[in-house]
């Protein structure tokens, strides 16, 4: 996509702050797109983006240290309006001329804002004379304001906790107004980029569907392209949309490594073909990838074997094809943002066996990533707006290696076979009690410990199964789903009494961190 598609653009000038992605998703929900660029790069960004706003965010520094970062000069000479968040209040204040010191009294967690005097930041959500809940995390605070400002909203510990220059649209606020924990935290920033900004807020998936299939055509001309289908959202919401702009042009290539659930490539293949008479190479490598991985058990070993086969399963079949100009991948803006990490290190690798590293320099192909300005929800909403069913739209996420790491151990196709059937009466009995939306992730994994247990007259030996299901947000923190001990009971004598093989179930309580979502 080129930036002429954004005409009304948020810039947001990333400090370091853990929780800067979710400022962008802030002011997309308020229907206006919003882009992050690191403070390094942020000349850069603001003049190809010409953006109507800017929001500094919040950062680990301290503006009273020789070399913290700065935001660029033109931002506050191009006459835009700006939102400062902790750091980027800080920042803020001393580049116009104020003051910030560090050394007082720190302020983590709960606050409360007391509004000294109305503000169109306020408008609708606060009035003068009230004191509202808001989320703090910071040691420096502004002692002096520059010249023009005037405080809005004070704190406890934070005498400048809300500052304005109306005049300049310059605002700032010490505390974090897109976490959860600042309720009204999203309607302050719809403010900001609304009534202050005054910006339309039409920024839609259906908008975006639009511009993104315009763009694809002019990208890919006439121009073959494939895209690896893994059954996931992320890559069937890009090859429906390439597939809704260049049709034929696009063959979609499924690699079935032999690791997915029951059933689950006939459907995907069958959805593609039938539903939406998509073009489809189902390749069956199972045998392949199952003798490949006959006794390897460290899990690393299995995620490179199965990422290396995967590149050579899907160069063969695109060679078949006669190869193409263009290769399609469903890589989000989260992906995006971590590779160009506010800490200029090297960019995070985005595992090879999901986008396809490496394949397109070996065949001389160009990225198609119509996604890749998407977070994960937006990707959902797309997918609505394309035709999707909900119930795929709201499948939980599944790791590209499949079963391979719900099956500590070593991987057989007998123990493949056991796990499938026991996730299948685990996910049935999920959805039978209406929980399935209520939870971000839920797996079986068989363990590679065998136990003694009592069947009829006869003494057994077999597998325990563990059971894992997750709350989460972003799959970056989650917990445990707190089921009925009931429910655990009824799944786990379904899986003992109808797969041959298991003769315990145990549930996971770990919450991430310290564990991880997935067992390996």
């Amino acid at each position: 996509m080129t930036e002429t598609s954004h005409p009304e653009t948020v810039l947001i000038v990333d400090f370091g702050s853990q929780v800067t992605q979710l400022i962008a998703r802030r002011v997309r929900e308020a229907g206006v797109y919003s882009e992050i660029v690191p403070f390094q790069s942020a000349d850069e960004g603001f003049a190809r983006l010409a953006p109507k706003a800017v929001i500094l965010s919040g950062g680990p520094a301290s503006t009273v240290d020789i070399g913290s970062p700065r935001a660029p000069q033109a931002i506050f000479e191009a006459g835009v309006p700006v939102l400062g968040i902790c750091y980027g209040q800080q920042t803020m204040c001393a580049q116009l001329g104020g003051a910030v010191e560090g050394g007082h009294h720190r302020e983590f967690g709960r606050a409360f804002v007391s509004v000294e005097r109305q503000s169109p930041l306020f408008e609708g959500v606060w009035s003068e004379g009230e004191r509202h809940q808001v989320w703090m995390s910071h040691g420096d605070r502004v002692t002096a304001l520059p010249e023009g400002f005037a405080v809005i909203g004070t704190s406890p510990n934070a005498p400048f906790a809300a500052i304005a220059d109306e005049t300049r649209r310059y605002y700032g606020v010490q505390f974090h107004p897109e976490v959860v924990h600042t309720p009204d935290g999203a309607r302050l920033i719809a403010n900001f980029v609304h009534r202050i900004a005054g910006l339309k807020g039409d920024w839609t998936m259906a908008a975006y569907k639009d511009q993104a299939i315009a763009a694809i055509r002019e990208q890919v001309g006439d121009g073959k392209v494939i895209c690896g289908l893994s059954g996931g959202v992320d890559s069937s919401v890009a090859a429906l949309l390439i597939h809704e702009a260049i049709g034929d042009q696009l063959t979609c290539i499924l690699v079935d490594h032999g690791l997915m659930r029951l059933n689950e490539a006939a459907e995907v293949a069958e959805m593609f073909r039938q539903h939406y008479n998509i073009p489809l190479v189902h390749a069956d490598a199972s045998d392949t990838f199952l003798d490949a991985l006959d006794g390897v058990s460290d899990p690393e070993l299995k995620r490179k074997t199965i990422g290396k086969l995967f590149i050579d399963v899907f160069e063969a079949e695109a060679k078949k094809l006669g190869g193409a100009d263009f290769l399609a991948q469903g890589t989000l803006y989260p992906d995006v943002i971590e590779s160009v990490s506010f800490t200029g290190g090297p960019s995070v690798t985005i595992k090879s066996h999901h986008n396809v590293g490496g394949l397109p320099e070996r065949m001389d192909m160009k990225l198609v990533e119509p996604l890749r300005e998407l977070f994960k929800d937006e990707v959902r909403e797309l997918g609505r707006e394309l035709g999707l069913p909900d119930s795929f739209i709201g499948r939980h996420p599944f790791p590209g290696p499949g079963l391979a790491l719900r099956c500590p151990g070593a991987v057989t196709r007998d123990r493949l076979d056991i796990l499938r059937q026991a996730d299948a009466i685990y996910l049935d009995e999920i959805r039978k009690a209406g929980l399935y939306d209520a939870i971000w992730q839920a797996f079986a994994v068989l363990l590679p410990v065998q136990t003694v247990g009592v069947m009829g007259d006869g003494r057994t030996y077999e597998y325990v199964c563990a059971l894992r299901a997750v709350t989460s947000v972003d799959g970056m923190t989650a917990d445990f789903y707190p089921f009925d001990m009931g429910f655990l009971g009824e799944a786990a004598t379904r899986i003992i009494n109808e797969v041959r093989g298991i003769n315990r179930v145990v549930y996971d309580v770990t919450s991430k961190p310290p564990g991880t979502i997935e067992w390996e």
